[in-house]
């Protein structure tokens, strides 16, 4: 005997509304997550709407702008995902971490290899060595010990695309200096002051001409902000200009890391730069 079944008007409304709902249009109860990966297919457009080619200005030694560069989306377009930045950071800060404190435990301490007195007769505790924790100048019991292992694991791929959402953020910050090339003829600090003087004034130019153009820069004064230049090989007149110049500092586009990325504001990079990250991350 089948149940008979109780409709009413309101329960028919409902089956009918839900009959007339096309395919495809209801509701999801588990929407698809956003990917990591950026371009027009990821879960909002890159740098607030830009997509397609970034283009940013490209600067000579002298300030002056010279021509546009197109740079790749998968480098400087992605979406940034402030967690996976924080976690990055939180490894390699624990696996770069020294561990220096270490106190002696009684095997350690020099001394102590003969019995104080005998075990017997004496009227005192029994003692077994004087380098016991209950002596003064004997070994520690809780202290902390060079075996500790501090280091926190994070995937490769996982390091990787925190990297490049940290490049992808200097961009979007307007934090991210093109230049054409950069040659010191005799590597002085003056040249190299030189230099870091007419990129500041052209990018407090740009800012005022177009302060929400992606590229130009935002926020403190360029003049009072740190910068660092990212070299495509070893440039000993580069390195040595720079040495002695507060919040300026260089590094190999080989040895980018995130650390180092979010330690300063400006990042510094000749077009040779780009083409080398293109290679290292295989893009």
């Amino acid at each position: 005997m089948t149940p008979v079944k109780r409709t009413t008007k309101k329960s028919e409304t409902n089956e009918k509304a839900v009959k007339n709902i096309p395919v495809g249009l209801g509701t999801k109860k588990n929407p698809p997550r956003p990917s990591l990966k950026g371009g027009s297919n990821a879960g909002s457009p890159p740098l607030g709407g830009v997509r397609g080619d970034l283009q940013i200005s490209v600067y000579n030694q002298d300030g002056q702008e010279v021509s546009k560069i197109s740079l790749p989306t998968e480098i400087f377009g992605l979406k940034i995902n402030s967690d996976l930045i924080a976690q990055a950071v939180r490894a390699q800060l624990a696996n770069s971490r020294e561990n220096i404190a270490h106190t002696k435990d009684r095997s350690e301490v020099r001394g102590g290899g003969k019995k104080p007195w005998k075990q017997k007769g004496t009227g005192r505790a029994r003692h077994a060595s004087i380098r016991s924790p209950l002596w003064a100048g004997g070994g520690v019991t809780f202290g902390p010990r060079k075996e500790k292992n501090f280091s926190v694991k994070i995937n490769k791929k996982m390091k990787r695309q925190a990297l490049l959402m940290a490049l992808s953020g200097k961009l979007r910050d307007g934090e991210l200096i093109i230049l054409s090339d950069l040659k010191l003829a005799q590597g002085k600090t003056k040249e190299m002051a030189e230099v870091m003087k007419n990129i500041f004034g052209a990018l407090a130019l740009a800012r005022e001409k177009s302060p929400t153009k992606v590229g130009a820069p935002v926020g403190a004064p360029v003049g009072t902000s740190s910068a660092m230049i990212v070299l495509a090989k070893n440039d000993e007149a580069v390195i040595r200009a720079t040495r002695n110049l507060p919040k300026v500092s260089t590094i190999g586009v080989g040895s980018l890391n995130i650390v180092d990325l979010l330690s300063v504001k400006y990042l510094v990079m000749t077009k040779g730069v780009v083409d080398e990250m293109k290679r290292i991350f295989k893009l």
